[in-house]
């Protein structure tokens, strides 16, 4: 349990590899090119927070709450959300590298992704239902047994998936997404 409680902060420049992380809860606090890679930020509170230029790469995120969090060009390499609390779970992704991430089971609907590298991210199980990926490169990402109902992908690009092993109504994609749909048929398209 966080004991200490920080509001409408602003967080500037701190590298948290030479300065210990202080778990707490921070409501409505700016964190502008500050340093979470290797760190822990077990059971931490973040509400209403915005993180700009961040790098969260391999943190540890066991029991830590994001509710109404934007992340704007971070680095959240190898991140397991999945570890979070799941209680109103909430975020926004803008320009950021996620590439293997987890999301396994987490119900995120909604969910903002633009602009992102999402390469070799695990979706498996997830709820993304009325989520959109807009720019955004899914290469190699996994969706197995994924609800994708109403999920944007018409801008993203290097998507894969099966529409046999995952829930697609009303999902929203373009032509150039097709192949991507037909590769377990090991079907040719060309143009």
């Amino acid at each position: 349990m966080t004991s200490e409680y920080y509001e409408g902060e602003k967080i500037v420049s701190i590298d948290y590899k030479n300065n210990l992380f202080e778990q707490a809860e921070y409501d409505n606090c700016r964190f502008e090119t500050c340093d979470f890679s290797n760190n822990k930020l077990n059971n931490s509170i973040f509400t209403n927070c915005t993180f700009v230029d961040c790098n969260f790469s391999l943190a540890e995120l066991s029991g830590t709450t994001f509710q109404q969090v934007i992340f704007k060009n971070c680095k959240l390499l190898g991140l397991q959300f999945q570890q979070c609390n799941t209680f109103g779970l909430s975020f926004t992704f803008d320009n950021c590298n996620i590439d293997h991430a987890s999301f396994y089971q987490l119900k995120i609907k909604k969910t903002s992704f633009k602009n992102c590298q999402l390469r070799e991210v695990d979706f498996s199980e997830s709820d993304l239902t009325g989520s959109s990926f807009h720019y955004c490169d899914l290469n190699q990402a996994i969706f197995d047994q994924t609800n994708l109902e109403q999920v944007d992908f018409r801008d993203a690009f290097n998507v894969t998936l099966s529409p046999n092993k995952n829930k697609l109504k009303k999902a929203k994609f373009t032509l150039i997404n097709l192949p991507g749909l037909l590769t377990e048929y090991d079907i040719k398209i060309e143009s």
